[in-house]
């Protein structure tokens, strides 16, 4: 299994720490009433996933001088939408996936109705922290252009509308064009709002980096569909702790479907030199942001 390298390893520990820290603080605790809830919201958040969006904003953050404390809450956001997320995507009415993470999917866990509101109540806590965490920022300008930022990412032009968009596509054979744009609603704005998260925290930071920036994270977006493409075809349920294989059941347009495994591979590799080209004029504090882009290409789970 490809490991990341140990530079990253040291910079994941050490951001898996300042996450697991901030989620037990906002989580509310187990056996909070009603229990059930909170015990399906904790089960899907705690325990497991590879935390890419959350580093993100901690690293495009540390690119641009943001200070490590005020990373926290955003991070933690990002997280709790990325989790509700994937509780929507398993549910039968969608993908229909009984694993994640490997072990039982929520609704599998607790039931369909327990796990639609976990992943409510998950979307509905991010939001509320961005509004109330007081270590993030006192500029009530940033904030509000972090709830900004996240809503649209998470909305009906970004998250949510890329899995209509893919829903509706069932059965059909999307052209490149069309497929990219489905990746870069369903996947790409979330990591897209994770750089942007970190960035905007900075003081001063300026309209060229953020442009940048968000460039690098348009092309890791599409790379890191790309990658789950093909490790839906070639990867190990045991590995990646999903199901392999459900793209072809579900009857889903993918990269490798449309443009075979090597092309997919080299497109892959194509948008990680895109990403690694706008990070050009960045010092080595942005190294954490080269190293995410280089795992997201060579990933095996």
């Amino acid at each position: 299994m490809k490991t990341p390298d140990p530079p990253l390893a040291a910079f994941l520990a050490d951001c898996q720490q300042r996450l697991d820290r901030t989620l037990e603080h906002w989580l509310p605790p187990a056996g909070t009433h009603p229990d059930s809830l909170h015990t399906a919201m904790r089960y899907t958040v705690l325990d497991g996933g590879k935390r890419i969006r959350p580093t993100l904003v901690y690293a495009s953050g540390q690119a641009v001088d943001a200070q490590t404390e005020h990373l926290d809450g955003p991070a933690c956001a990002i997280e709790l939408i990325h989790a509700y997320s994937l509780i929507h995507d398993d549910l039968p009415a969608m993908d229909d996936d009984d694993l994640r993470r490997g072990k039982p999917s929520c609704h599998r866990a607790f039931g369909e109705a327990t796990a639609i509101l976990a992943g409510d109540a998950l979307q509905s806590l991010a939001f509320y922290l961005l509004a109330h965490d007081h270590t993030a920022t006192a500029d009530t300008a940033t904030r509000i252009r972090m709830i900004e930022t996240l809503s649209l990412a998470a909305g009906s032009r970004g998250m949510a509308g890329g899995q209509a968009i893919d829903l509706g596509a069932a059965g059909q054979q999307l052209n490149i064009a069309e497929l990219e744009d489905m990746h870069i609603h369903k996947t790409g704005a979330l990591i897209r709002a994770s750089v942007m998260l970190g960035a905007i925290n900075a003081r001063g930071t300026e309209d060229g980096p953020l442009e940048k920036l968000d460039h690098y994270a348009k092309c890791i977006g599409l790379a890191f569909q790309i990658r789950d493409d093909i490790l839906d075809v070639e990867g190990e349920t045991r590995m990646l702790g999903k199901h392999t294989g459900m793209d072809e059941q579900l009857d889903k347009s993918t990269y490798p479907a449309l443009l075979g495994l090597d092309a997919a591979r080299q497109r892959a590799r194509e948008l990680l030199q895109d990403a690694l080209d706008s990070l050009a004029g960045f010092p080595e504090s942005a190294d954490p942001l080269r190293w995410i882009a280089t795992y997201i290409v060579e990933r095996n789970r």
